[in-house]
């Protein structure tokens, strides 16, 4: 199977294993300070990091010709981020990364149901194995037995 660096697979598997690296290493990182702060110095690391991706790749748009939809949205997204992100390094603070991360994970169960819900997408029975499957998955690595 030749996968291309223009396909959605492997732009997820990469985002996959970013994810997999953010949680061993903010693990490690909110050892010692607040998990709010921690939070804070991740987001000034891609505030960052975004930027200089915008430039370098000539991607800048004029914040005017962005429809009012948008930046509501858009907003919005950036808003349920950061919740996440407080959430997820306050989570790692308290418990163990290789329970926190698959609890996270279950957001690929919530994504499901939003997306029939919200943006009428179809999914087939098989789909919704795989996503009964995530589930128990997550409860399962998360169990402390």
């Amino acid at each position: 199977m030749k996968i291309s660096l223009m396909s959605w697979p492997f732009w997820a598997v990469l985002s996959a294993l970013f994810a997999a690296l953010t949680a061993v290493f903010a693990k490690i990182g909110v050892a010692e300070v607040n998990s709010t702060f921690a939070t804070f110095v991740r987001t000034l690391v891609i505030v960052v990091a975004a930027a200089a991706m915008v430039f370098a790749t000539g991607s800048w748009q004029s914040p005017s010709a962005i429809s009012g939809r948008t930046w509501l949205f858009l907003g919005l997204s950036g808003l349920a981020t950061g919740a996440s992100w407080f959430c997820y390094f306050r989570a790692l603070k308290l418990g163990d990364a290789a329970r926190v991360a698959p609890v996270d994970k279950l957001s690929v169960v919530f994504v499901a149901i939003f997306s029939v819900l919200v943006l009428g997408e179809k999914l087939a029975l098989p789909n919704w194995l795989g996503v009964g499957l995530i589930a128990a998955g997550a409860i399962l690595v998360a169990w402390r037995p």
